[in-house]
């Protein structure tokens, strides 16, 4: 029997906690953060685990064989590019890097190391997304036309002062945080966006990133989205609704604070009128991180490309730019 892929988390805040719950079939033998008592909180919870701040000696141990980096968002690229670098594969967490340029530079690490790099955009792997997906390949929903998506939540007292709002560590606001997952999912539907258009604007928060982005993507055949994620929401929302010429399909909700995850799938009628309707709803967990993690799991054991990877994360990244430019926005570091 082959032994478990060792595993190191650097980053042990909220999102390193989550991915700590879904790694089935390995075993996590290091967690490294800035703040020490954290890794070692998160260690605790697993047997013969290390919990450290020296993220670079946790990266070298020859026990590990995946980097999980959940670090905020300045260091995603240099953690990355270390354990690329130390010959290890690397589930990174969106957006990826702060800007294109900062990416570049480990997309060229991973070419000349030949290891495994996949980026966490684990909505992807939402239940109702999965099905709507299938029945997208399927040819449910005949030629696909336009794509319209929401996603957006309400902050919190002292948001404007956390992490997220110094474009230092975080490369911009609500556009590069929330509205890389809505690129990405819309990509997965329509193909590359040829045509980027759109607009970011601070209204609400006291900080120097964005709080609103509104986005009009268009692939070479004119199929467009139009996209928008808000941290003025008050009231989380998911909703992302993609139209065929024969079928309608509408995600809302992720779970938790968003609502139930609801997929809702319109098909028209030869006499039009109203379609007909099939409603698949989804009550249980977010189960996406562990989907996501074993499919990565299946790519180190296949040595393929993994399905979301870092020209995902580039092609989110360089529509971002594009409207961080066009609104007067400069992040770069």
């Amino acid at each position: 029997m082959t032994q478990a892929l060792g595993v190191a988390i650097l980053g042990c805040g909220l999102i390193g906690q989550k991915r700590s719950k879904a790694l089935a079939n390995t075993n996590l033998v290091a967690c490294a953060d800035v703040n020490e008592s954290r890794a070692k909180a998160l260690a605790s919870g697993f047997p013969d685990c290390d919990g450290t701040s020296d993220w670079q000696a946790a990266v070298r141990r020859d026990d590990v064989d995946i980097v999980v980096v959940a670090t905020t968002n300045d260091a995603l690229v240099e953690a990355s590019l270390a354990a690329v670098n130390a010959g290890k594969h690397v589930l990174v967490e969106k957006p990826a890097a702060r800007n294109v340029k900062e990416l570049d530079t480990l997309i060229e690490a991973v070419n000349r190391k030949g290891v495994q790099v996949r980026v966490g955009f684990n909505h992807r792997y939402h239940p109702a997304l999965l099905k709507a997906h299938e029945l997208m390949k399927a040819g449910e929903l005949g030629e696909l036309m336009f794509i319209r998506g929401r996603y957006g939540h309400g902050g919190r007292k002292g948001y404007d002062r956390e992490w997220r709002a110094n474009p230092a560590l975080s490369g911009g606001g609500e556009l590069i945080d929330q509205g890389v997952h809505l690129i990405d999912l819309s990509r997965w539907f329509l193909g590359n966006f040829t045509e980027v258009q759109g607009f970011a604007h601070t209204y609400f928060w006291d900080m120097p990133v964005d709080d609103n982005g509104f986005m009009i993507l268009k692939t070479e055949k004119k199929q467009t989205s139009f996209l928008h994620v808000s941290c003025t929401e008050w009231k989380n929302l998911f909703s992302m609704e993609i139209y065929g010429r024969d079928a309608k399909l509408h995600i809302e909700g992720l779970g938790g604070s968003y609502g139930m995850e609801k997929l809702s799938f319109y098909k028209m009628l030869p006499e039009m009128g109203p379609p007909e309707t099939t409603i698949w709803e989804y009550p249980r967990g977010d189960n996406s991180w562990k989907l996501e993690f074993d499919e990565f799991l299946e790519d180190i054991r296949l040595g393929r490309t993994p399905s979301a990877n870092l020209n995902d994360a580039r092609e989110a990244l360089l529509a971002v730019e594009k409207i961080y430019k066009d609104s007067g926005y400069d992040h770069h570091t």
